[in-house]
């Protein structure tokens, strides 16, 4: 009796440091959101100026990370929303919205009046009613020079059959906050966790709350049991058997005066509706068997066309008190709900188009001998070597040692003329972090992200495509070279960090019209 009002009046206490430290990040933070209303107003003037919608045949999208990507409900198509991209000196944040048509594998820019303000780290969950909606939640816009963050607590839709948005203010929902997860469950969108981040002062939030579809109304959940420490970034993900799964995800917390310590999670817990309980829920944690993801934060996260969830990529982070190292990833887990098991992704890498040798037959002999060689031979693991050239000339090098193929490799084939082929290189994103994915008929689709070189931050633009039924290869849809993109030195000039030059490839009017804007002030 004793111990368990002991751990009661701890649970208490827990949740009042929880409070005044909302409470003094919230008075701290607002200064810093007042400074930055003015840009975002300036931005919401620009994005008034839409009267119609507007629907452009384009290049595809500028290099972006936590940006969001959506699968049409009803139609091949791709919907990516809002980003951001950092080119050394200063920070793009984006409100733009993107359709990729599948099968013409063309992108279509699309203006339609009264965005949401620009955002980046925000959830967007698609559902299929009314021609399809789109649900947007939350995120952050960070200021030109990269050190002040305004997050949003809105909510808006976008109605995909009129090419319409509409913002939904109801009461009682979330506070402003980044890195959150959202799913769609039954009639309701269920929200978890997130950050609220200012320049001297953080919170990562470990709360739950449900926003009706019917009702249009927010309601937070007070689940029984333990559940998750309070992170962002995790994998959030509804189950065949109704219940929601959360794994992984970030959090720091500070050690000592200006030092903070991050953590990368690696729990597994599965949120249950109550039988019989109308609006009661329960945390449950679990330890799934198999092949665990290795250590990580930053993936990304997709359902199978199984009900699988999907997780790829991301970056371990070494710590140190003065530097951050990261190893990033381009490797795929799936976890079976139904098994309670992880596995790792395998490809089986491209099908042979050639015959199997024949004895016997002598022109079968010079088609297939390479392969019986090849499978004489144990694979090896192969070593994939990636090399940025830094503006100073340094050359950094990202290595991947991949798993060989289980489909046995041989030698290069020979041309007519006897002359060796060259082996083709294995086709796959590079490793990333922050990258947003898709699932449309059973194909996998990866967009842009990012990786580190260096103090080099490397923003993606490229996009690939992997087949979940076959498993056998990555396909590139679209091209990036690194190497090509814009990365300027910091400097300490103001009108540098403020200046309203847009990033590689875009001039002035376009970024600026692809910037951060709100009308937020009865948000916060």
């Amino acid at each position: 009796m004793g111990r368990k009002g002991k751990k009661e009046k701890k649970g208490r206490g827990a949740e009042k440091t929880a409070a005044k430290m909302e409470k003094k990040v919230s008075k701290r933070s607002r200064k810093e959101e007042e400074d930055l209303e003015a840009l975002i107003a300036h931005f919401q003037s620009l994005d008034a100026r839409k009267t119609q919608v507007t629907e452009t045949p384009c290049s595809p999208p500028c290099p972006r990370l936590n940006a969001s990507l959506s699968a049409h409900p009803e139609k091949d198509e791709l919907i990516l929303f809002g980003g951001e991209y950092f080119n050394g000196q200063k920070t793009f944040v984006y409100n733009d919205l993107y359709v990729y048509n599948i099968k013409k594998d063309t992108w279509t820019k699309i203006d339609i009046p009264g965005p949401p303000p620009r955002r980046c780290a925000h959830q967007a969950v698609v559902v299929p009613q009314g021609g399809g909606q789109l649900w947007v939640f939350g995120g952050e816009f960070a200021s030109p020079d990269g050190e002040q963050f305004y997050h949003y607590k809105d909510l808006w839709v976008l109605h995909l059959a009129t090419k319409t948005w509409e913002q939904v203010r109801s009461t009682g929902g979330p506070s402003g906050r980044s890195g959150h997860r959202m799913v769609a469950w039954k009639r309701l969108l269920i929200l978890f966790g997130g950050f609220h981040e200012s320049t001297r002062d953080y919170i990562y939030y470990s709360d739950v709350y449900a926003f009706s579809l019917d009702t249009f109304t927010w309601s937070k959940l007070s689940p029984s049991g333990p559940g998750p420490t309070p992170r962002s970034g995790c994998l959030m993900s509804v189950t065949p058997q109704g219940s929601i799964a959360i794994y992984g995800g970030y959090s720091k917390q500070r050690v000592k005066k200006d030092v903070d310590r991050g953590t990368q999670h690696s729990d597994m817990f599965l949120l249950k509706s109550e039988e019989g309980g109308e609006g009661k829920w329960m945390w449950t944690r679990i330890n799934p068997s198999g092949i665990k993801p290795t250590l990580r934060s930053g993936f990304s996260v997709a359902v199978a066309p199984n009900h699988q969830v999907l997780l790829f990529g991301g970056v371990c982070d070494e710590e140190e008190e003065e530097s951050l190292e990261g190893m990033f990833f381009n490797d795929l887990y799936f976890y079976d709900a139904i098994r309670n098991r992880w596995f790792a992704g395998q490809l089986k890498g491209p099908k042979s188009e050639k015959k199997k040798r024949r004895r016997g037959k002598a022109e079968a002999c010079e088609n297939t001998s390479e392969q019986e060689q090849g499978v004489a031979n144990s694979p090896e693991p192969l070593e994939v070597v990636k090399e940025v050239v830094d503006e100073d000339g340094t050359v950094v090098t990202i290595k991947q040692v991949l798993a060989a193929p289980s489909l046995a490799a041989g030698p290069p084939p020979e041309d007519e003329d006897g002359t060796l082929e060259p082996s083709r290189a294995p086709v796959e994103p590079c490793p990333r972090s922050n990258a947003m994915l898709a699932v449309k008929h059973g194909l996998l689709y990866v967009y842009g992200g990012m990786f580190e070189a260096g103090d080099r931050q490397v923003t993606l633009s490229d996009l690939y495509c992997l087949d979940l039924h076959k498993m056998e290869e990555w396909k590139t849809l679209v091209e990036m070279d690194p190497k090509t993109q814009e990365w300027l030195e910091e400097t300490d000039s103001e009108e540098d960090s403020s200046s309203g030059e847009g990033a590689e490839g875009g001039d002035e009017d376009q970024d600026v019209d692809s910037g951060e804007s709100g009308e937020e002030e009865e948000e916060l």
